[in-house]
This record gives structure tokens, sequence and C-alpha cells, in this order.
């Protein structure tokens, strides 16, 4: 299965949808939050007819510089992973919207939240052969360092992570921690900024997790 994953578009709807049309032989696209800027939904309903139709299924969650409103539209246009599992074959791709209470972004929950939602969607993807997670925030203390070298991801995701050891974690949300990890049976990618011409092709299957990102 080839993944191609986006984090941090931030308006820059037509940087990914050149990227869709120049790589080819894609499964799966997936977009690690931050659609817009203080966008609306509207704005994401136009980016996604204009992306869905270059890839055979296109994944998503919301970040924290979306806003609930546009996590909605997401779960109505049945693109969302936020507290859910989708399928393609017997990979389950599961995620988490937003981020943790930090600085006061349109979008922003506590980790308490973040852990409910975590649980939903891996309580449906018990039986898959292999599990894709797409939190916005990346694990607290993985491919998450700030500017100032603070880590700032999420506990709850890192918990999360360490515990169940997903295949593959496909994350954004810190710009500047672009970059990737392994942790124990887990891939851990930040896709980098969208906006500024970033993101991720992984190779999954049932014997190896490979990520470039570019």
């Amino acid at each position: 299965m080839k993944i191609l994953a986006f984090a941090d578009v931030h308006g820059a709807f037509e940087k990914v949808a050149t990227v869709l049309d120049q790589v080819p032989a894609v499964d799966v696209a997936i977009i690690a939050g931050d659609f817009t800027t203080n966008g609306t939904p509207a704005d994401v309903e136009r980016a996604l007819a204009f992306w869905r139709p270059r890839v055979p299924q296109l994944f998503a969650v919301a970040g924290n510089m979306d806003s609930p409103a546009i996590d909605e539209t997401l779960h109505r246009l049945g693109v969302s992973l936020d507290g859910c599992s989708r399928r393609v074959g017997t990979v389950a791709f599961l995620g988490c919207s937003a981020a943790p209470i930090s600085i006061g972004t349109p979008y922003e929950i506590p980790e308490t939240e973040i852990a409910v939602r975590l649980e939903r969607g891996c309580a449906e993807a018990q039986d898959a052969s292999r599990r894709v997670f797409v939190p916005h925030a990346p694990p607290f203390g993985a491919v998450d360092q700030s500017w100032s070298g603070a880590h700032a991801g999420s506990r709850a995701v890192r918990a999360w992570v360490e515990r169940v050891q997903p295949a593959l974690v496909l994350c954004g949300h810190i710009h500047e921690a672009r970059g990737q990890v392994r942790w124990g049976r887990s891939l851990i990618v930040n896709c980098g900024p969208a906006l500024r011409g970033h993101y991720a092709i992984v190779e999954l299957d049932e014997n190896q997790c490979e990520a470039e990102l570019f």
C-alpha cells in the first residue's frame, strides 16, 4: 500500500493538488490536520472536492487551527478519522483531531478527551492486520520539538502509541519538527507543513513500513 500524507496545509490547497497529480499509484491520501488557518467548513468542502477525485481514498483529521465545525464537516463527508476507524483492505486507519490545550488556538481539547477518542477508534480496529494512526499532534517526545527546543506533543498520544504500537503514525502540528523516528514497532512521521511544499510517501505492507519525506 502506498500512502501519501500531508499536514498543516493552512489553505495551500493547490499545492496539495499538484502533489496528488505528480505522485503515481497512490492508494490512500491522508491530511493530518490544519486544512486552514481560522477557515470555514466551506473552505474545507471546496478543498475536498478538489482533491478527492485525484485519489482512490482520502482520510483526514482536523487540526488546532481548524475548528470543531470543520471536524463535523469531515465526519459528514465520510473522510474523518477522528475517534473512528476506516478500512482499506485489512489495514485500519484511525485518528484524533485537534491538539492538546496550550496557547488558545481554535481547536484545543484536554488530554483526557484525546485519550477517549483514541480508545473509541481503537475499539473499531481491533481485528485489523495493521493500524495507521493519524493524530494532528505528535506523541510527546517524538518529532515534536518547537523552535525553543521544548517538546510540544500530546502525552495521551504518546501513551496510546507506546501501548498499542501501531505500524505507522502520521502527524504534523509542530512545523519545525518535520522528520521520522521509530518507537518499538511504530514508525512515527511528522510530515512537515504542506504550506511549504512538504509531504511524505509511505510504503506499507505486512513486512515493512518505510517513509520518505519531501
